[in-house]
């Protein structure tokens, strides 16, 4: 029998000239310690959380004050604090350097194209911080965006963060509600929206949907030309101004940053909204920006100068992600709009033109192009780009082995998981190990990561719960308006006393390395995009045809899709004109992202004595998985109606 052998494999001198191998002998020369074998190296960061953490601050050269204290009630998950008596600001961490060299490359579908340099984002960035003040934004106060990923994005983000404003965004393929279900929980003091975008060929208008939001967020509003007439939908709005007009009373100066607390709120992201409307997740300007340095530095290996590609809205956190490039002196490559038109070369003649150092994109993405016949290895000069990270969802073997295949044959590619709720990874890549074909390669730096059993005990060889053990610096500071901490305690702490559980599936590999097995909860994940039931539930219960409905990811050709079960009105019927009704609703209610690949009627939907559909159990049933405690639900029977469905056999 042959032996398997690693997809890839990297040489003694290409591991002796990464950052990562560099920074252990960096931290053997401080600590007095030996750390020329990796896993020591990850043992000590897990140990030693404070000399660890204090590393990175120090080898990254993190502008700002350490403090006396490294680390507080750091046994305690709930309770741990990081640099307690530090002051630092994220925006001036992301502006490193000055001149005329690359900040920041943009593309949008339409063929728009530009270019800032550091000096362009600098200066951008002053008169916006300048025009916030003038509107009476301060520290603590909430910004929401629905914006494509340009450069303007990036400088609006940076200018609340430098003067301690919190950011929130979304991208504008959002429907009004999924919006208003975001940012009408925060409050925002100023709504920042483009005047429309463009996706597959198609100019998409965004007027009505703003002046909807708007009206009920009862907040100025900033529009940003793109796609769109920027003045016409500032005129139509009660308190609408254009970016122009905007920043035109200022001109650029030194940018001044606020130095704020280590933990002071940097971005409130959401969650999918499974149980009910989005949480909202706040994250700290310390702990995003050290875990985003410890990643790219050290997994990725990002170095000044090169060049950070990464396909994502700026609904998704790994646009949040992105944006730190900047603190490494990188330059940020951004791409707003389909990557399928005009077909699927466009974000590999991106790459070829721009020379990547490190494309990011989705399993979804890969496996897309492995099935429309793209060979890139062939097509394209990739020779400048060292790494590519797939996220979102599981990357399958086939996806791995197309990577070298059909993309390229030398080549670091790391598989990486986390999520919105940390907004950075768990398991990810590492520059000084194999790549071994559908694994990721192991846990990130400082986070103790695991896969236990449900009586709590750690498993090797089957699947598990994620979990983490020990705090870490880019937990969530808290959700908003879950002032008692009770949700956030509910989400990650439930399960198990003092140890998060992330709601992933996993295993351990005879490598040392994961697999993720998908969701342990009920979020869906086609694609790799997370989606809330409720989102669609919103939409759907809303039309008179249907009575009830019920949502779940089935697992499906390598991924997952979304099957939605409509429980119908008595006398109607399922036919192509109401599942086209259905789809277009939620489509434009939520996003194109919710529409359901599969429309199936029930006679009844499985609940709970006290009412609540059970997702989860009609996901076990329709995976063929033994349910749990069928004796808590009111309606035990109607499970069986899910159990041999042929609409979910094609």
């Amino acid at each position: 029998m042959q032996q398997e052998m690693p997809l890839w494999s990297p040489s003694e001198e290409f591991r002796k000239s990464t950052p990562l191998y560099q920074f252990m002998q960096w931290c053997g020369e401080r600590t007095g310690r030996d750390f020329r074998d990796y896993d020591a190296f990850y043992d000590w960061s897990v140990a030693d959380r404070s000399a660890f953490w204090s590393a990175v601050w120090d080898h990254c050269d993190v502008q700002g004050e350490t403090g006396e204290r490294l680390l507080v009630d750091g046994d305690d998950m709930l309770a741990a604090r990081f640099f307690p008596d530090a002051r630092l600001n994220f925006a001036e961490n992301l502006l490193p350097l000055a001149g005329d060299g690359d900040a920041l490359i943009f593309r949008g579908e339409d063929k728009a194209e530009d270019r800032w340099s550091w000096d362009r984002l600098r200066s951008t960035v002053s008169r916006l911080q300048q025009a916030y003040r003038a509107l009476g934004i301060g520290e603590g106060d909430r910004i929401a965006a629905m914006m494509p990923n340009m450069p303007e994005t990036v400088a609006l983000m940076l200018a609340a963060a430098s003067i301690g404003a919190i950011w929130s965004s979304c991208s504008p393929d959002f429907g009004e509600q999924g919006v208003l279900d975001r940012f009408g929980q925060i409050e925002p003091k100023l709504f920042i929206c483009c005047d429309g975008y463009w996706y597959n060929g198609k100019k998409q208008d965004v007027a009505d949907k703003v002046r909807t939001v708007a009206a009920k967020l009862g907040c100025p509003v900033l529009v940003v030309p793109y796609a769109g007439d920027a003045d016409a939908l500032a005129g139509s709005l009660p308190d609408g101004r254009t970016l122009a007009g905007f920043m035109a009373p200022y001109q650029a100066k030194t940018v001044e940053f606020v130095r704020l607390p280590f933990s002071h709120p940097l971005y409130i992201l959401f969650s999918s909204g499974t149980t009910g409307i989005p949480k909202c997740i706040v994250h700290s300007a310390g702990g995003t920006l050290l875990q985003h340095l410890k990643e790219q530095r050290f997994h990725c290996g990002l170095r000044a100068g090169e060049k950070l590609f990464y396909f994502t809205t700026c609904g998704w956190m790994m646009w949040n992600w992105l944006v730190s490039g900047l603190a490494s002196g990188a330059t940020l490559c951004l791409y707003d709009g389909s990557p399928f038109y005009p077909d699927g070369n466009v974000l590999f003649d991106y790459a070829q033109a721009e020379r990547f150092a490190i494309f990011g994109t989705s399993a979804k993405y890969i496996d897309a192009v492995r099935k429309g016949g793209f060979t890139p290895k062939i097509t394209h000069d990739l020779s400048s780009l060292r790494l590519m990270t797939s996220t979102g969802s599981p990357l399958s073997p086939e996806g791995f082995s197309f990577v070298y295949d059909g993309i390229k044959s030398d080549i670091h590619l790391a598989s990486i998981s986390g999520g919105t709720d940390i907004v950075s990874c768990f398991v990810l890549g590492n520059p000084l190990k194999p790549v071994w074909r559908g694994e990721i390669q192991g846990p990130g730096l400082g986070l103790a990561v695991d896969v236990w059993d449900d009586e709590g005990k750690p498993v090797r060889g089957e699947k598990g719960e994620l979990v983490c053990t020990r705090a870490f610096p880019s937990m969530p500071v808290m959700f908003w308006n879950d002032p008692d901490g009770v949700k956030y305690r509910a989400a990650y702490f439930e399960r198990f006393d003092n140890v998060w559980c992330h709601g992933d599936f996993a295993e351990w590999t005879s490598h040392d390395g994961i697999v993720i097995h998908g969701r342990s909860d009920a979020t869906l994940n086609p694609g790799g995009v997370r989606i809330g039931t409720a989102e669609i539930y919103n939409q759907v219960e809303q039309l008179e045809e249907v009575v009830e409905a019920l949502c779940i990811g089935q697992d499906w050709d390598d991924d997952v899709r979304v099957v939605l079960f409509l429980r119908l009105a008595t006398g109607v019927s399922l036919d192509e004109e109401l599942v086209k009704k259905v789809k277009n609703r939620i489509r434009t209610g939520a996003s194109p992202r919710h529409v359901p690949a599969k429309v199936i009627a029930v006679s009844d939907i499985p609940r709970t004595k006290s009412g609540k559909i059970v997702e989860l159990a009609v996901r076990d049933v329709v995976h063929g998985r033994p349910v749990k405690n069928k004796e808590a639900l009111a309606n035990p029977e109607a499970l069986d109606l899910f159990a041999d469905l042929a609409e979910l056999k094609s």
